[in-house]
């Protein structure tokens, strides 16, 4: 058996392989999306949650001035009672003036304030109910991805033990060629030549379909050794049936 024959066996276990890991893939990237969607959820949440805080502390301190302003004003009202003089009556009238615009813009914040609280409350009730129905998505997605994972199990183990028996009859710089395409072109690191017309000895790639030389179909039928598409660089080998027809007599 020629080395390509021998990395071709490799190549068809690896595609049974991400064949059974593709569903299990698709589990985990929504429970994956699920997790940064709910982790959005919660950063927004304490944002809120912070803005709340301190709305509601300025709030706190808006009422208090408020308060104060109107102490300050019942007292500067008593001394109008008790004043001595016009001067001293207008003075205090004056001061009474200044409190009540301070009372004023005060109360106009505090206002202010506690609309903002409200709007604040809203939306972290809103967080907090789709947090709660983003919860039991990420649930139905870990049951999901681990029922996936449970069902291949012993079939991905069977897999693998068995790769691993294939590639050991798999020369080492081959196999690092092979690894190498795998991680670029997954499923279309190795492709057949296809014929495309045997009397004109016309063939081509089956993955990028570019002509092929001869020679490239006589190295596989001959020798099995090694050989890659010019154009697109993958590693190419015969199907039975093509090889069938090419040593057959007709």
């Amino acid at each position: 058996m020629g080395v390509t024959d021998k990395l071709h066996r490799v190549f068809m276990v690896d595609r049974q392989i991400r064949g059974l890991k593709s569903r299990l893939r698709a589990a985990e990237r929504f429970l994956s999306e699920q997790d940064k969607q709910i982790a959005q959820l919660e950063a927004n949440l304490a944002s809120l949650k912070s803005q709340l805080r301190q709305v509601s502390a300025s709030s706190a301190n808006s009422e208090g001035e408020v308060q104060q302003f109107e102490g300050h004003i019942e007292e500067l009202r008593e001394r109008m009672n008790n004043a001595t003089s016009n001067k001293e009556y207008k003075a205090l009238l004056a001061e009474v003036n200044t409190f009540k615009d301070k009372k004023s813009e005060a109360e106009s914040q505090a206002v202010a304030q506690l609309e903002t609280v409200d709007k604040l409350k809203e939306q972290i009730g809103q967080i907090e109910a789709a947090l709660a129905e983003r919860g039991k998505v990420r649930t139905v997605a870990v049951t999901d991805r681990d029922t996936r994972s449970d069902e291949i199990k012993d079939k991905l183990a069977e897999l693998e033990t068995k790769r691993t028996e294939l590639v050991a009859d798999v020369p080492g710089h081959v196999l690092g060629v092979y690894d190498e395409l795998v991680e670029v072109r997954e499923e279309e690191a190795m492709a057949p030549i296809e014929i495309a017309d045997r009397k004109r000895h016309e063939y081509h790639c089956g993955s990028c379909m570019m002509s092929l030389p001869v020679e490239t179909m006589s190295a596989l039928l001959s020798h099995g050794e090694l050989t890659r598409c010019v154009s697109c660089g993958c590693i190419l080998y015969l199907e039975e049936s093509t090889r069938e027809t090419m040593t057959s007599k007709r």
